[in-house]
């Protein structure tokens, strides 16, 4: 059997990704990589709109929040959501040119619930805080096992057709829960948000990938950098992942952070990594993404640091 390194490698280049493409299947036009809101925080609207500006004009056009983004940040349940309503409230045409993906589905001190009831009053508790009558995706943000699919289902379904949502995706689903959810579903479901990231390769081998690609399914890979352990790593399989994505990074002359969303967006499911960075400067570097080109060898390189053992 041909082990890995017994022969030249190649110096084909993998496919570079659009910068731009469809959210799904009839969907608005979004930006290939995302901009996350966990960390969008504060009572300042015009520190929050500059930093809404940045990445408008970094080319993000697909702009990723969830209702509980808030208590992590010291803040209420719904005050990521409400800061976006904060913002658009002030520069209303920012809205043109902002895509939304909001999730819902935990309850405070519950912690999940997926119920009709419950999901219903989430939806428009969002749209609410946000300003909106409608986003362009809504997400189940993680598996409440004690509500049926069915029941979820018909929540979303009457969402849809009221026109407060344009689409339905999932987050932290396994490829079972999203298949027995879609089995009762009449909409397709079209992204899942797995966490993925050149520390975290789990979605690679547990099916998530390739169900992505088997269904047309988006993928929104959250927490890209591996929880900010990239650029602080602390065991020796973290240096090593550092070390093959810097090696890269040198080459192009990019951060090692770029590096690693370009990395993510190589593998054929395109995935759209969510750039979580507060930042405005650090915001301004996105486009530095594309700039990597990756040879098979220099990407199983990666893979292989991450498993921490030879590919068979």
């Amino acid at each position: 059997m041909t082990r890995l390194g017994h022969s030249m490698p190649s110096m084909t280049y993998l496919p570079e990704p659009n910068k731009n493409r469809d959210l799904y299947a009839g969907g608005p036009s979004v930006s290939s990589i995302a901009w996350g809101m966990w960390r969008f925080c504060g009572a300042d609207v015009n520190a929050a709109q500059a930093r809404v500006q940045a990445a408008l004009d970094a080319g993000v056009t697909l702009f990723d929040t969830a209702d509980i983004y808030g208590p992590d940040n010291g803040e209420p349940f719904g005050a990521a959501e409400a800061l976006v309503g904060a913002v658009i409230k002030q520069a209303p045409g920012l809205a043109k040119q902002m895509v939304i993906a909001t999730k819902g589905g935990i309850e405070m001190g519950v912690p999940y619930n997926s119920s009709q009831t419950y999901l219903t009053s989430a939806i428009d508790a969002s749209l609410s805080r946000m300003g909106l009558e409608h986003v362009a995706l809504w997400q189940i943000h993680r598996p409440d096992i004690l509500t049926h699919p069915a029941e979820i289902a018909r929540a979303l379904e009457a969402a849809h057709e009221a026109g407060k949502i344009g689409a339905v995706g999932v987050s932290n689903y396994t490829t079972s829960q999203v298949e027995a959810f879609a089995a009762h579903l009449r909409l397709p479901v079209v992204s899942t948000q797995p966490e993925f990231s050149p520390l975290s390769v789990g979605p690679l081998s547990d099916g998530i990938m390739d169900q992505a690609i088997a269904r047309n399914m988006t993928v929104l890979a959250w927490s890209p950098l591996g929880g900010g352990r990239l650029a602080q790593p602390g065991s020796d399989r973290e240096r090593a992942v550092a070390a093959s994505l810097g090696a890269v990074a040198e080459t192009y002359g990019v951060s090692l952070a770029a590096a690693a969303y370009s990395w993510i967006m190589a593998h054929p499911a395109r995935p759209i990594p969510i750039v979580g960075t507060q930042t405005p400067a650090r915001i301004a570097e996105i486009p530095d993404a594309y700039k990597p080109r990756w040879t098979r060898q220099a990407w199983y390189e990666v893979l292989v640091a991450a498993l921490g053992v030879p590919l068979p």
